[in-house]
């Protein structure tokens, strides 16, 4: 798992001033080094520059990056950040081709497949992936990202030259692309935030690569193509041939990305997800006699203050006990204080070069900070709720029959906060509306589809298109920050793409949440396991928490410097304060209610501070 960045112009000439390009390679790595802590390797040519970070996982020692290989006279490079799950196939197939490799690394599969299929190994690659691959003879680029965006990818032009870079600082390192944000930008974040509009990079001109998309560069321009996207068709297996070929395809998932050169461990919480994952890790590692490494995350004392609500009716630690008992793990039990909590919030805001879910993501951040000293890789149960329809508004009628985001039907929380002259500038209600409705617009459905069953398309669409990107962006950015690489099983294509048209009476079958998956998995789970009630990701309800936020958003507000005031009502936000908070009534997903409200706020400045962000 790597970052790369780089800069490319088919009629420049970068190698005149040598310097300082080569000095523009070396900023980008060092602003993706967390990345890639192992190694960093970077080549300037007259056309282009490139820069990638690598964190060791496949062939440490062969698997250096750019990586150059030269056929019939030509010469073709990469730089890729990711893995292939089929590299054992396609590499196999190239060697009944005639190829010969170097290196056991997927880097050089995807190099070599591009040099036999073009761009067009696309369509083969199963895996998480991100890479830029130039062929020099017939000047032409492409910037790939892989079907569902577990890997991130930004871009933008320049004054003909086309930038590009895993995270958006990156691009920031090249000379006169500055941080601007306008009146889109500060709807994403005040209107849409923490989730974004896919494609959109907030900050003015800088554009993401969509999931299942990628770029093509030419001596003249720039052309998005769409190489894979979810298709609509009718689904003729039965129940008992619905439930046979889903347990094989996670089975089959979660086993593939065990591939490493490096121990694997995963994150359980004791929730039906994660211990599927851990279940089937720990049994293929058994046959090796090898133990798995698991991790459950708390918050310290948070069972002297938690409440039961509809969004979290129970705490993991019992179920995470049983897991342990079942699969004889070697576990740790990893807590996250107030202080650290707190500290992390401006550092997830550091990595994702935007405000996030506020300690949703700093505590993400806190807990692979403390996985790192002993695991590189892990896997975890992240997407199977989008894809197995497990979350509250697949079931509840009034979020399921809501003509907006259902995780986000009530936005009295931001308009409590922000200027009233802001929100009538900003048109909050018509943002969020043209946001929502494009995405209803382009959901795939079968022909004469309607009422209910349409709408469970749509439900299931925007959560892939929408909150399924905001937790894999956070997932990425906390584990990559922390020199962890974060593997999701449950986003396998081939997954995504059968139980998009499997009918929801399978899915959740006599009214109950993800019964499909419960029942594809039986033999890998007890049944305590097997029939908890879904539980989110856990939070803090230590009202100590909430008074340290309250306190250090007084500060901020009270100090006149803070970019803040100027898009925040100050008698608003003190009144917000002052009001008991409803830890059970989220204005965004499951988590966010009031103290992550305050939290958000507290972001939003950072934000402003960082990048010199003015209204």
């Amino acid at each position: 798992m790597c970052g790369f960045a780089g800069f490319l112009n088919f009629k420049a000439d970068f190698l005149y001033n040598k310097g300082m390009y080569e000095e523009i390679l070396e900023n980008m790595c060092t602003a993706l080094y967390h990345r890639g802590q192992d190694e960093k390797g970077k080549i300037l040519t007259k056309e282009y520059g490139l820069a990638h970070t690598r964190l060791s996982i496949i062939d440490i020692e062969n698997g250096k990056q750019p990586m150059t290989a030269k056929f019939d006279n030509n010469t073709y490079r990469i730089v890729y950040n990711g893995e292939i799950y089929n590299t054992k196939e396609i590499r196999e197939e190239l060697r009944d081709r005639g190829w010969v490799f170097e290196t056991n690394s997927d880097t050089e599969v995807i190099l070599i497949g591009f040099i036999e299929f073009g761009i067009e190994i696309v369509n083969i690659l199963n895996g998480i992936f991100a890479f830029f691959v130039v062929d020099e003879e017939n000047k032409m680029a492409y910037l790939v990202r892989d079907q569902v965006g577990v890997k991130p990818l930004y871009y933008t032009e320049y004054e003909g030259t086309f930038v590009f870079s895993s995270e958006i600082k990156g691009i920031f390192e090249f000379p006169e692309i500055v941080p601007k944000v306008d009146i889109n930008g500060l709807n994403e974040v005040m209107s849409l935030g923490p989730a974004k509009t896919y494609g959109l990079g907030v900050f003015k001109g800088i554009k993401e690569v969509k999931p299942g998309y990628y770029l093509e560069i030419d001596y003249n321009d720039i052309y998005e193509h769409c190489y894979w996207k979810l298709v609509a068709m009718e689904h003729e297996d039965n129940y008992e041939k619905t439930i046979e070929k889903t347990s094989f395809l996670v089975e089959d998932s979660i086993k593939r990305q065990m591939v490493s050169d490096v121990p694997i461990a995963t994150f359980l919480s004791g929730g039906i997800d994660s211990s599927i994952v851990s279940s089937v890790c720990a049994k293929e590692l058994a046959k090796k006699g090898e133990t798995l490494g698991t991790f459950s995350f708390e918050f310290t004392d948070n069972e002297k203050h938690y409440k039961s609500n509809a969004f979290q009716p129970s705490l993991d630690r019992p179920y995470v006990d049983i897991m342990v008992d079942y699969i004889k793990s070697e576990h740790r039990y990893l807590e996250c204080g107030n202080d650290d909590l707190f500290e992390n919030l401006f550092e997830s805001v550091d990595i994702r070069d935007l405000p996030t879910m506020a300690d949703v993501d700093s505590s993400m951040l806190y807990f692979c900070k403390q996985v790192k000293p002993f695991y590189k890789v892990v896997l975890t149960g992240e997407c199977a709720d989008e894809i197995f329809g497990g979350y509250p508004w697949f079931h509840k009628k009034e979020c399921f029959e809501a003509d907006t985001f259902p995780w986000s039907m009530d936005i009295s929380a931001r308009k409590a906060i922000f200027k009233d002259e802001l929100i009538n500038e900003l048109k909050m209600d018509e943002y969020i509306r043209k946001s929502y409705r494009k995405t209803i617009e382009e959901t795939p459905i079968l022909k004469g589809e309607i009422g209910v069953e349409k709408r469970r398309r749509e439900i299931s669409y925007l959560n892939i298109k929408w909150f399924m990107q905001t937790l894999l962006d956070r997932m990425d950015r906390c584990s990559m920050y922390s020199g962890i690489e974060a593997r999701v099983p449950f986003a396998d294509i081939r997954i995504m793409q059968y139980l998009y048209n499997v009918p929801w009476e399978m899915k959740a079958q006599n009214g109950v949440e993800k019964s499909l998956l419960r029942e594809a998995m039986k033999g890998y789970l007890p049944d305590q396991i097997l029939n908890r009630k879904k539980s989110p990701y856990p939070k803090t309800y230590d009202p100590a928490y909430e008074k340290k936020l309250s306190n250090a958003l007084i500060e901020v507000i009270e100090d006149k410097s803070s970019p803040i005031n100027n898009i925040i009502d100050k008698n608003k936000v003190y009144t917000f304060i002052g009001e008991k908070k409803d830890y059970g009534k989220p204005w965004y997903g499951q988590l966010m209610a009031g103290p992550q409200m305050l939290a958000y706020l507290l972001q939003i400045n950072y934000w402003m501070e960082k990048f010199k962000i003015s209204i």
